[in-house]
């Protein structure tokens, strides 16, 4: 659709209105045209970063920062498919709700697994993070962070929700690539970087030199995998089970992937396998270590095989400057000094690990030029 702009002078104020022209014929000029209204009247912006994690989204509104951040949970009627709750309301909801609502997750292993609800869950967030904007504005423009291991038709499954929620335009940049940027690493440089992003879904590692990616590598092995290896260890050991949210709340509490100076435990409750009865156990980290070992070392493998692959002189970069470790992995004890022993490399754990995806996708906002290299697009403008 084209827009023109008709601005007059009318009492001191401007006066301005969108001319719905032909889309077809005039796309290019369309995009112009917005583009310098934007300059223009800079609070008519509207453009925003989405990390559209398996977890958790975030979304960054240019101007603003990260103004939005929520489990990727939508709970429906099951008959009706009818939308009931989005985001944090929606996660409370996982593993209680009656036979006629259902609470699920609509991405598995970091791409869409079903179109629809993927559809009305953007939808929500973009109009939360639209909320207190003016009503005036054109629809967003999103930036839309993936992993690099995704197909072409996985790219445009994430386009086509994107478009059909409310998006003016798409486009896609590389989650390792992202939080790079995100956690301020010199991108555009003639030097190795390394990043490693242990997200909800896939764990994403790449070796990055002058504004690319020159190796990357996308392992779907992350905080869900560790979850279900605690859940399994619990099966397996004890005959107990237990939910999602409980083992999510093991890891974050007590987990570690390496020795701690003091070791510790907590009270788990469940539903015992033989007796079918609501059981309380207690369980150390020790024990949780253990559960995580086969996953994390999948990571680890994966981390090994990626610097093999780094170019001689970039390797020499990276002994001297380390890896920089993000995503919700990151926060888990003891993953820096294990990476750390593993590779013999420094690990620098981000700032502000779990944001460095979106917060990154918000930088390259900023950068019209850097964004048109660094993302793919719909072929929307």
């Amino acid at each position: 659709m084209k827009y023109a702009y008709t601005g007059k002078k009318r009492l001191g104020k401007v006066k301005f209105s969108l001319l719905e022209i032909d889309e077809k014929e005039n796309r290019e000029e369309a995009t112009f045209y917005l583009f310098m209204l934007s300059k223009l009247f800079p609070f008519l912006e509207n453009d925003m970063g989405v990390d559209l994690g398996t977890a958790n989204t975030l979304v960054y509104v240019r101007g603003k920062g990260v103004v939005l951040r929520e489990p990727s949970v939508v709970a429906m009627d099951q008959a009706s498919r009818r939308v009931l709750a989005v985001g944090d309301e929606a996660k409370r909801m996982l593993g209680r709700t009656p036979g006629s609502i259902i609470a699920v997750r609509p991405l598995k292993d970091g791409v869409i697994s079903d179109f629809e609800v993927t559809e009305a869950m953007l939808k929500c967030f973009i109009e939360k993070a639209s909320k207190s904007q003016n009503r005036w504005r054109p629809r967003p423009r999103l930036v839309i962070a993936v992993p690099s291991g995704i197909t072409e038709v996985e790219r445009r499954a994430v386009c086509e929700s994107a478009a059909h929620a409310g998006a003016r335009s798409v486009r896609l940049i590389e989650e390792p690539l992202a939080a790079a940027i995100g956690v301020g690493l010199p991108v555009q440089d003639a030097s190795g970087n390394m990043i490693i992003d242990i997200g909800g879904g896939t764990t994403e590692m790449a070796i990055i030199s002058l504004g690319g990616i020159v190796f990357s590598r996308s392992v779907r092995v992350a905080g869900d995998e560790l979850d279900e290896a605690i859940m399994n260890y619990l099966k397996r050991a004890y005959n107990l089970m237990i939910g999602e949210r409980t083992a999510e709340d093991i890891k974050v509490k007590i987990g570690s992937v390496y020795p701690m100076e003091k070791e510790t435990s907590m009270e788990v409750r469940g539903r015992d396998l033989v007796a079918g009865l609501p059981k309380t156990l207690t369980i150390t980290s020790q024990e949780v270590r253990e559960a995580l070992l086969e996953p994390v070392q999948i990571i680890l493998e994966s981390v090994r095989l990626t610097l093999e692959r780094c170019p001689p002189e970039l390797s020499s970069d990276l002994v001297e400057r380390g890896v920089v470790l993000a995503g919700g992995g990151a926060l888990l004890r003891g993953f820096d000094r294990l990476l750390s022993e593993e590779t013999g490399l420094p690990i620098h754990v981000a700032e502000d690990p779990l944001s460095a995806v979106v917060e990154g996708t918000g930088k390259v906002l900023d950068e019209l030029e850097f964004l048109t290299k660094l993302t793919t697009s719909d072929g929307r403008g």
